[in-house]
């Protein structure tokens, strides 16, 4: 194996909100392999995913298209099992491609097998030569290795009895709301022990995968985290670490003015709704943070791991480490849990690139798509461009250059979309091509008032609709059922 020809191991974790790491100036997380990572790599401080729910933005990593073009809008939809991907660019440039942990790239409820093994043939198909696939935090609907081993340790019941305790819905499909079994803030610790918990079991299989490979292949090893994804359950032992730890609080709990954003306003009433967001108190939200913070902590520690594994095999010198998420967490931002609003605690990712061998510590504050990622990874394994895609590689901004930054990021989600500029961000109905909401995030950093109303700021709206909706929206988004929101809830 020689550096044209390094390995590449990406972990992505689910609903990571960007700003809650040391590196990235919250020391009240202690994420001390992340930001090991981030001291010898670059972060990215402005990384927007495609679409701020598990299955649109894992589409758009697979295929580096947007939302509006691949059609997963919701998580009621999936990528075409034949498409192109990243992951087979990279196998056509000679690479062992294997995934580890959750996926979620197809439907997953009521799949007619009897354990979750039997369904690697789909990722297969995406391009993945080997599949250890689980999946999210609510795994045991269909057995798979981590239920396996929790069945094997005695803790499988205890482990279900507490996942059907937080079966949580929102609204139906009438529009009405359904029961809700416990607060979306809850954060009741899981009643296992630390080294049981689905994270940590997560960060031992990946560590273990290291060791044992000895392919002559150069390898590209996706680790997919279920956390720290609600529910908020980091068991006692992670949360004990907090004890004395005064944890960060949202820079801003005001609810979000709903009149004047058109149909979006549907969007942000839900998840009130389903953030409970009238009983929610200061100590809910502290609470939910610091059970939070712990899960991140928890996947902090399963990622130094892996790194001493590498550097323990002679692997490391020639390994591009990458640490990412799916997307983010509102965590108590504007009175609101949970994804799917459009606003940065949703939509911001973080990202972490550790080049082989290190390099000098820096931060990149230029707009970035999610898409970007995987265009990276190829640009690295010298691996051929999709079909189609969309993705920049940011190759360039890691070796100290100063690539052309993007002028808007784009995130969509359930027939709505944000472009953020450099200054500003415009919500956007796509159907009605109109705006719902705009930001001026100079003077508002926190997203707290929206000024689309203000006669002044009336060109600014204007000149994103010409320059960047407009054009991005000739292409019609490809969707397999109506767009708009109309009060379902699925995450």
């Amino acid at each position: 194996m020689t550096t044209s020809s390094p390995n590449i191991l990406l972990v992505m974790s689910d609903q990571h909100r960007a700003d809650m790491m040391g590196c990235a100036g919250d020391a009240s997380v202690l994420t001390p392999s992340l930001d090991a990572l981030a001291s010898g790599g670059v972060r990215f401080s402005r990384v927007s995913c495609q679409g701020p729910l598990c299955m649109p933005s894992r589409a758009s990593f697979m295929t580096e298209r947007y939302v509006r073009d691949h059609g997963v809008y919701t998580n009621a939809e999936e990528i075409a099992p034949d498409g192109p991907t990243y992951a087979w660019a990279l196998r056509e440039a000679g690479y062992h491609t294997s995934l580890l942990g959750k996926a979620h790239l197809y439907l997953d409820e009521n799949l007619p097998v009897a354990h979750i093994d039997d369904m690697a043939g789909r990722l297969r198909d995406l391009g993945f030569a080997e599949v250890f696939e689980t999946g999210d935090k609510f795994v045991g609907k269909v057995p798979n290795r981590y239920t396996d081993f929790l069945a094997a340790r005695g803790l499988l019941d205890p482990y279900r009895r507490h996942i059907a305790d937080r079966s949580y819905q929102g609204e139906n499909e009438d529009g009405q709301n359904a029961t809700k079994c416990v607060p979306m803030w809850d954060s009741t610790p899981m009643p296992l022990p630390l080294d049981a918990y689905v994270d940590t079991w997560h960060g031992h299989e990946a560590v273990q995968w290291i060791e044992r490979y000895d392919r002559p292949e150069p390898f590209f090893l996706f680790v997919g985290f279920p956390g720290p994804h609600d529910p908020w359950d980091a068991p006692a032992e992670a949360v004990e670490r907090y004890r004395d730890v005064d944890i960060s609080m949202p820079r801003s709990t005001e609810r979000p003015t709903v009149e004047g954003t058109g149909r979006y306003g549907a969007l942000l009433n839900s998840f009130l709704w389903v953030s409970d967001s009238e009983t929610m108190t200061d100590d809910a939200i502290r609470g939910m943070r610091r059970s939070y913070a712990a899960d991140i902590t928890v996947i902090d520690h399963a990622v130094g791991l892996m790194v001493e594994a590498l550097e323990r095999k002679g692997l490391l010198d020639d390994t591009w480490v990458i640490y990412t998420s799916d997307h983010g967490e509102m965590a108590g931002s504007h009175g609101l849990m949970s994804k799917c609003v459009l606003y940065e605690g949703a939509v911001r990712v973080p990202l972490i690139v550790r080049p082989p061998g290190g390099c000098e510590s820096r931060v990149v504050d230029s707009l970035v798509e999610h898409l970007d990622v995987p265009a990276t990874v190829r640009h690295i394994a010298g691996a051929p461009d999709i079909p189609d895609g969309e993705g920049r590689s940011l190759l360039a901004a890691v070796n100290g250059g100063s690539p052309e930054p993007r002028a808007v990021t784009v995130s969509e989600n359930w027939g709505f979309a944000v472009f953020e500029t450099d200054r500003y961000k415009l919500v956007v109905d796509e159907d009605a091509v109109a705006p719902c909401q705009l930001f001026d995030l100079l003077e508002d950093p926190a997203e707290d008032r929206d000024v689309l109303a203000d006669p002044l700021m009336g060109p600014v709206a204007q000149e994103i609709m010409e320059t960047h909706v407009r054009p991005f929206l000739r292409t019609p988004p490809v969707r397999p059922h109506p767009s708009l929101f109309t009060g379902g809830y699925d995450t």
